[in-house]
């Protein structure tokens, strides 16, 4: 078994993505130095949905062959350190913590959970939504996100449950030891872009020789395109014949969002500044305080800053229109210059 695991288990928006761009970018330097991180990151994914849907209670057993415990085989021959890293993992019960935990004994495991300040999360969020088929609108998100109402179905409780940073350290602290569990703090806006980075790599450790902090960020959409693929996620949801989540993933996700709408340079941005956020991160701040985790970073850091940008009232159907046409101008040029993915024009029979 490797003598120690990291485990990084988000939360969610909270540059995961860039830190695990980095490990996979930088795996053969890793292990160089005894790190191992299990590849392709998508084999991570499914190990981890692997585990949250079996094992537990009233869940069929895990498979010895399936993706989870196939991971645990890779690290269990790892002489080192392995670290694990999975947004989907943080908001986990005590049950369901204890048992990975259990899988991953009897190595050392250190627990990292990097939080980013409510302020900045909400927006994040909304748009995490849009880009997995979610239709409410920013006024409807926020609506149901400021109620806090976990009891029913909506936005509400989709967002808490990712994202509330005392309870889920709270949990893990608890089945992994109080000493166990880290906070890593994401800096605020206009840090250096390696600082993150270095925060983790120091939980690890990794040195920072020959590392390459170039990778690709995730992209983000600006508002008028998050209000058009809002629109276009109710037209899909309608449809008698809705997509697969493997075809939304791979067009709506992928393509559409992802590559044809990201980075729009005159594409406003979604900013967002309100008394209840600012209220409940101090809460949350103070609750953290309460927990007295390690903390990699400054819980100050946590405390909310109004996001500059626009409101979606703000946004023209015209702006909204152009949006649209990008994307399909976007669209038309990769089927034309793609064809053996798209289709050729002798799949056209004439009328």
């Amino acid at each position: 078994m490797a003598e120690r695991v990291v485990l990084h288990v988000g939360l969610m928006k909270s540059g995961t993505s860039f830190l695990q761009e980095v490990l996979h970018t930088n795996q053969r330097v890793l292990r160089d130095q005894g790190v191992l991180f299990p590849s392709p990151w998508r084999r991570q994914v499914q190990a981890v949905r692997d585990v949250i849907g079996h094992g537990d209670g009233d869940q069929a057993p895990l498979d010895d062959d399936g993706p989870w415990r196939s991971l645990v085989s890779e690290v269990r021959r790892w002489p080192g350190t392995a670290v694990v890293s999975m947004e989907f993992l943080g908001p986990r019960g005590p049950t369901k913590t204890r048992q990975i935990l259990a899988e991953l004994a009897p190595a050392e495991i250190e627990v990292v959970i990097s939080v980013r300040d409510l302020a900045r999360t909400v927006p994040a969020m909304w748009q995490e939504t849009l880009q997995n088929r979610g239709t409410w609108t920013w006024d409807e998100y926020l609506a149901g996100v400021g109620a806090e109402d976990r009891s029913t179905p909506g936005p509400g409780r989709a967002f808490w449950h990712r994202q509330d940073a005392p309870g889920i350290t709270e949990v893990w602290q608890e089945s992994a030891g109080h000493d166990r569990v880290v906070v890593l703090t994401v800096p605020p806006a206009g840090a250096p872009r390696t600082l993150l980075w270095e925060r983790f790599a120091s939980v690890v450790p990794i040195s920072g020789e020959g590392i390459d902090l170039d990778v690709a960020a995730n992209p983000s959409l600006g508002l008028a395109s998050l209000l058009v693929l809002q629109r276009l996620n109710q037209r899909l949801g309608a449809m008698a014949e809705p997509l697969t989540p493997a075809q939304y993933e791979r067009v709506v996700k992928r393509l559409l969002a992802k590559r044809w709408l990201a980075g729009r340079d005159d594409d406003p941005r979604l900013g967002y500044d309100a008394a209840w956020v600012a209220e409940r991160g101090d809460r949350d701040l103070a609750r953290l305080q309460e927990l007295r985790p390690r903390v990699l970073g400054d819980l100050e850091e946590l405390r909310c800053r109004p996001v500059p940008g626009h409101d979606p009232h703000d946004v023209t159907a015209e702006m909204r229109l152009d949006a649209a046409l990008d994307a399909v101008q976007q669209a038309v040029v990769a089927m034309a210059r793609r064809p053996e993915r798209f289709g050729s024009d002798a799949d056209n029979s004439a009328g």
